[in-house]
């Protein structure tokens, strides 16, 4: 993965030099904000990078309510509207990352961290559940971007 990415950004560092700093400005936040559709699918989806499902979340045995039927819940619901993730792009980087307090959340369940529950709850290690990665189709993205982009300006 990472020997595709070095090879892409090779060969497109050549022809990106030539573009007008506006213009990379412009190719760069159009490619984060694929980037981040992609993010939001894949977790959407509850997929890891390498296509692993998420280890699910551990069952709970709170009583609750007679009758009340619960339904088991997606995990990252809001992580993943833009809202809490951001693509910025610029003449010279690309970045999809979460803001606020969000992003210690995401760092938590990215790495398989410990946290507390709550302010003064016990310390629990959490399952490693990616939230961010490239996969060989965000690379596709990256690429297709860069050929359309550079076909219309030329």
């Amino acid at each position: 993965m990472t020997n595709r990415l070095e090879a892409q950004e090779y060969w497109a560092a050549g022809l990106l030099s030539q573009l007008q700093p506006a213009a990379r400005n412009k190719l760069a936040r159009s490619i984060g904000q694929a980037l981040r559709r992609s993010q939001q699918q894949r977790i959407t989806a509850q997929r890891n990078p390498n296509g692993s499902k998420y280890v699910p979340r551990k069952q709970r045995h709170l009583r609750g309510k007679k009758g009340r039927v619960k339904r088991k819940a997606q995990m990252f619901q809001k992580l993943r509207i833009a809202s809490f993730m951001k693509a910025q792009g610029d003449r010279n980087t690309i970045s999809v990352g979460f803001t606020g307090r969000v992003a210690k959340i995401a760092r938590v369940h990215q790495y398989g961290l410990k946290d507390r529950t709550e302010r003064e709850g016990a310390v629990v290690k959490y399952d490693r559940r990616e939230t961010l990665g490239l996969i060989n189709a965000d690379l596709d993205i990256i690429r297709d971007y860069l050929l359309t982009h550079l076909k219309e300006n030329t």
